[in-house]
């Protein structure tokens, strides 16, 4: 039974948007400020790309055993219990004087206290809000986490040039300990007397930590066949077998999952959700969605910062208005057309995702400057906006509330799956573009000795890297090439950045076009009360 409240929505949801905003900036934050933090703490770009990779393997991995503490501990309390560890996580990390320290603090207690708090963020909207007006909660928490997303590279520019990127994660710990002091405003749902399945959630740690891990790696190992350099097993990508390994351990853990509750027992996740239709289907575009989201921020930010060398104060500038458009699609939608059709809804939104991306693929040219990602901007963010509006209300309202912390963990899981995967998949396009376009430019390319041309295909088997006119001009400088072969080696660099941030668009539209596929598992009816049963298996709608 979920506790009754006569606070104030919206400082409900101010409480609940922070939560799912802190959650998302910390990635985007030290993505712009790699170079400083390295400096800073005497490692390498490597070292930090070490550490954000390990805050999502934590993150991603405890998200379903984070999902089941919060039944068995009451989701607040949960809730509150993780903003706790997410405090100290980002305390040690402003104040760490080593990349150890930084592992401590950000990989590890940030992301244990971020699968605690994502979680019993979904359960928290189901007991604050009435079923009528979940799309509209759930689609500004949607927003506050894309805005995270969005205004990262604004905040950590700012901060980091004028001052310190460890003041990013001390205001953090400011802003969790006044989220604390209103928590209780927030209504509850008291715990139920559960197990936690201990057996299960080692098999979930392992079976996604691998997967997840296998995919983060891919750029730098390959994904079958090793890159030079790499390691191997077996004659083959270490890649390929993490996600064998994985998902051969995600089997037994759903047969796990079947003995348990077929024999009366507490199973980590409940196996009968997944012959819920509408769950399945929020949760297949939910996925879709991070998917094409981290192709779209791992893109942009690329073609502003290194092709037309904004700062990243500027790229940040840049990237805000779909920030703006988002929010105002995943509020405004909810508000003013509260009984949409939710199928219709999330298909038009996809539609104006594809539209953004296909019109920045046109106007992208050697001669672009950074007005023509404005409309793009635009289309995108009203499109995110829109799926975000349905989606998680679609999901909570396919179950009983008392479910909402396991479909709060499968959700959390589903989308740091297809986020990690995007920006993998997306990132391998990119580089492989890029090199392929290169290495045959420069081959083509009669300013260019042959000695260059044999040197270049060489030393650039592995992947050419993504670098701006003038990193690429030091390059050549320090190498002694004379100025007409620098010349032509950078036009033909110009030409491979753009070839390939436009294959890697292509791909990131095909993947919202492929989306569409999924729509037709989704509700035609506005989210109105929940499902009566999460056990009941709801035949597939029409496409």
């Amino acid at each position: 039974m979920t506790s009754k409240t006569r606070n104030s929505p919206g400082l409900v949801l101010a409480v609940l948007a922070s939560g799912q905003f802190l959650m998302a900036l910390d990635s985007s934050v030290m993505n712009v400020s790699m170079a400083t933090v390295a400096a800073d703490l005497d490692t390498t770009i490597t070292g930090i790309q070490t550490a954000i990779t390990l805050y999502t393997l934590v993150m991603a991995t405890l998200m379903l055993t984070g999902g089941k503490a919060g039944t068995i501990l009451g989701r607040r309390r949960a809730f509150g219990v993780g903003l706790v560890v997410y405090a100290a996580g980002s305390l040690t990390t402003a104040l760490a004087p080593n990349m150890g320290v930084l592992l401590l603090g950000w990989s590890l207690l940030e992301g244990i206290g971020a699968a605690l708090i994502m979680p019993a963020l979904v359960a928290l909207v189901a007991a604050n809000f009435p079923p009528d007006r979940r799309a509209a909660a759930y689609g500004l928490l949607a927003a506050a986490g894309a805005m995270a997303i969005a205004a990262g590279p604004l905040i950590g520019g700012a901060v980091t040039t004028f001052a310190s990127w460890r003041y990013v994660f001390a205001g953090e710990v400011v802003i969790v300990l006044l989220i604390l002091l209103v928590l209780r405003k927030v209504a509850d749902v008291p715990p139920a007397k559960v197990r936690l399945d201990l057996a299960g959630s080692l098999l979930s740690i392992v079976g996604l930590g691998m997967v997840v891990y296998g995919v983060l790696r891919s750029g730098e190992w390959g994904w079958v066949q090793s890159k030079p350099g790499a390691p191997e097993i077996l004659g083959l990508s270490p890649v390929v077998w993490l996600l064998i390994g994985g998902l051969l351990v995600l089997y037994l853990f759903m047969r796990l999952a079947s003995h348990r509750a077929a024999t009366g027992g507490d199973p980590l996740i409940d196996p009968q959700l997944f012959r819920n239709v509408r769950l399945t289907g929020g949760l297949s575009v939910f996925f879709a969605q991070f998917l094409v989201q981290a192709g779209v921020f791992f893109t942009i930010p690329l073609f502003l910062s290194v092709v037309l060398e904004l700062s990243a104060l500027e790229t940040g500038i840049r990237i805000f208005p779909l920030s703006i458009a988002l929010i105002l699609a995943a509020a405004g939608i909810p508000k003013f057309r509260p009984r949409a059709n939710p199928r219709r809804v999330v298909r038009i939104g996809l539609a104006l995702v594809i539209a953004g991306i296909l019109v920045l693929v046109a106007g992208m040219d050697p001669g672009a400057n950074a007005g023509i990602v404005a409309i793009p901007m635009l289309l995108m963010g009203l499109g995110l906006g829109a799926v975000s509006s349905q989606l998680g209300a679609i999901t909570v309202s396919a179950v009983p509330d008392s479910q909402s912390a396991e479909v709060g963990g499968l959700q959390n899981t589903t989308t740091n799956l297809g986020a990690s995967l995007g920006t993998a998949l997306i990132g391998s396009v990119l580089i492989a573009t890029l090199s392929a376009s290169f290495v045959a430019g420069i081959q083509d390319n009669p300013a260019v000795p042959p000695s260059v041309q044999e040197r270049a295909s060489v030393q650039l088997a592995s992947g050419v890297p993504f670098i701006s006119d003038t990193q690429l001009q030091s390059a050549l400088d320090s190498a002694g090439v004379n100025q007409e072969v620098a010349d032509a080696i950078m036009s033909v660099n110009s030409s491979s950045r753009l070839d390939a941030l436009r294959a890697a668009l292509a791909l990131t539209a095909l993947l919202s076009i492929s989306a569409l596929f999924l729509t037709g598992r989704l509700p035609e009816e506005a989210v109105g009360k929940p499902a009566e049963s999460s056990h009941a298996a709801q035949p597939a709608e029409p496409s």
